[in-house]
């Protein structure tokens, strides 16, 4: 099954455009969106296939931490997850 998992990194300090950027080219290849420009947050929505939500979201989150370190944004923790799966109408979200 396809899943959407949207992932959110908290940090201490604000993300340029070009930090961002360089997320979005990292998570293009999983179908990704970055978002944080001007926030302490860094975020990316992958797309992944997957067994299970919790696998979904095992899989998004390693490449999401990978992604970012190719980038080289820091290693914050991942703050906020959301999921949804083909046919879901509403996202899950864990924390």
């Amino acid at each position: 099954m396809r899943w959407s998992v949207t992932l959110q990194a908290d940090g201490d300090r604000v993300m340029t455009r070009e930090e961002i950027v360089g997320l979005a080219d990292a998570v293009a290849a999983h179908g990704g969106i970055a978002s944080g420009i001007g926030t302490t947050r860094y975020g990316a929505q992958l797309s992944v296939e997957a067994g299970s939500r919790e696998a979904a979201v095992r899989r998004a989150s390693e490449e999401f931490v990978r992604a970012a370190a190719r980038a080289g944004l820091p290693p914050w923790p991942i703050a906020d997850v959301g999921v949804i799966g083909e046919g879901d109408e509403d996202p899950g979200f864990l924390a």
